[in-house]
């Protein structure tokens, strides 16, 4: 018999594939909201397909391979399009060179997308699945359209901001190139009690997710950038800390 496809998974796969082709051609017409909710709805997608197909046993080689091809899509080519037509296309009102640079850090994000995910399927099986080397491509793309969606929000135009975005354009770029080291909350055990703080946490943030949506969004998933570079520096000043503890002790 030849060999088929599983269906249920590759569905959501496709969504989320459709939502970041969708969102670049909302991009193209200026309706640049739509486009971030779309990138939004494609991360939804792109989080539900993995656990279907692990849900249905219906894992499959093909499955991942198109899981990375859409999420290049998804999360690689249209934050990229969506931030360049929005405020980089503006950078050449500076100067022909300013144009250049602008339409080089969207490309800069996008290849630095696609390393990301080619480096990702190579480290499979290789690596501590509690960290992502790295800011996965998602929230990569989360920080990028976030920004997008709260400037659109509060009536901020991208030509008035073109540098903070080249510069949040590049930043998240080669972070997810970066060695950086990423919680991935894939040893979180919803099964497992939990302090009554922490239900009243998750609690509050979907409060603050369904009051102020494109806010609260920008907002966790750029404290979740940051958290990579928080962590390295917090791991560095600990060895730090016990080095010069134990040259103490040596030295007593």
């Amino acid at each position: 018999m030849r060999r088929g496809i599983f269906l249920l998974p590759n569905l959501f796969t496709t969504g989320a594939l459709f939502a970041g082709f969708y969102a670049i051609i909302a991009g193209m017409k200026g309706q640049f909201e739509l486009a971030a909710i779309a990138i939004f709805l494609a991360m939804l997608l792109d989080g539900l397909d993995g656990r279907v197909a692990r849900l249905t046993n219906t894992q499959s080689a093909f499955g991942a391979e198109y899981d990375s091809l859409s999420d290049m899509a998804s999360f690689g080519l249209a934050p990229a399009l969506v931030v360049y037509q929005w405020s980089l296309v503006f950078m050449a009102d500076l100067g022909p060179a300013w144009g250049k640079l602008g339409w080089l850090a969207a490309f800069i994000y996008s290849a630095s997308a696609a390393l990301r995910l080619a480096r990702f399927n190579t480290q499979i099986g290789t690596t501590d699945k509690r960290f992502f080397q790295g800011l996965p491509s998602p929230a990569a793309a989360a920080v990028l359209v976030g920004a997008v969606w709260v400037c659109e929000t509060y009536q901020i135009s991208g030509q008035d901001i073109m540098l903070p975005a080249f510069l949040l354009t590049l930043i998240t770029g080669l972070l997810m190139v970066s060695k950086f080291a990423y919680f991935s909350f894939k040893d979180l055990d919803l099964k497992k009690r939990v302090p009554f703080i922490t239900v009243l946490i998750v609690m509050l943030v979907f409060v603050l997710v369904s009051i102020e949506t494109p806010t609260a969004l920008f907002l966790i998933f750029f404290s979740y950038l940051i958290s990579g570079p928080l962590f390295a520096i917090f791991r560095w000043l600990r060895k730090r800390r016990l080095k010069a503890l134990k040259q103490e002790g040596e030295s007593q």
